[in-house]
């Protein structure tokens, strides 16, 4: 074994979201979810046994109020966008703070008040993690700058930042995480 081989890891491990393009505009049927799921980030699981999401899972969101309640059992993009959040959040953090993080979106789409664009908040977590996380540049001052730049003149800057913040904070860390994971499986 080549002695560099040991920090080569492959990119599949880092998976843990999907393109946006990816998620269908339609509604989907809580299996189909999961088949979205399991197709898109089964690379990712650390044993082929593990899994992704289930129906309890989902459930267990909607009772808990992670996740807004479906539409005659259909479940929307920005449904499908918070599941990919939480998937990734609860690797890191507890429920308890994946629901204070996410309940002012949750309580948002619930009432109907469109303060917050799900997809758009998405679409730029997917780009400033490619520029910062998965590029391994980060640098932190450039990071918040950049992420003050976006929610400049939105009424709730101050919470857009710091949740763009923590998602790409966790994102560091479980690309971190992974990376001792894959370390102790290959001893």
């Amino acid at each position: 074994m080549n002695e560099n081989a040991i920090f080569e890891f492959p990119e599949s491990i880092f998976i843990t979201d999907i393109p946006i393009d990816e998620i269908p505009s339609i509604d989907l049927y809580m299996d189909q979810v999961i088949s979205l799921f399991e197709t898109n980030l089964s690379s990712s699981k650390r044993n082929i046994e593990d899994a992704i999401l289930t129906k309890t899972m989902i459930n267990n969101y909607s009772k808990s109020k992670l996740l807004m309640s479906s539409n005659k059992k259909k479940y929307s993009k920005n449904h499908i966008i918070l599941m990919i959040l939480i998937y990734n959040l609860k690797q890191i953090l507890s429920i308890t703070d994946i629901k204070k993080l996410l309940n002012p979106l949750v309580t948002d789409y619930e009432n109907n008040t469109e303060i917050f664009d799900i997809q758009k908040i998405y679409t730029d977590f997917l780009f400033m993690k490619n520029k910062y996380i998965l590029s391994n540049e980060v640098d932190f001052n450039s990071m918040t700058e950049e992420i003050k730049s976006l929610y400049e003149d939105h009424t709730e800057q101050s919470f857009l930042e710091k949740l763009l913040y923590i998602l790409l904070t966790s994102s560091l860390s479980i690309r971190y995480k992974r990376i001792s994971e894959f370390l102790i499986d290959s001893i």
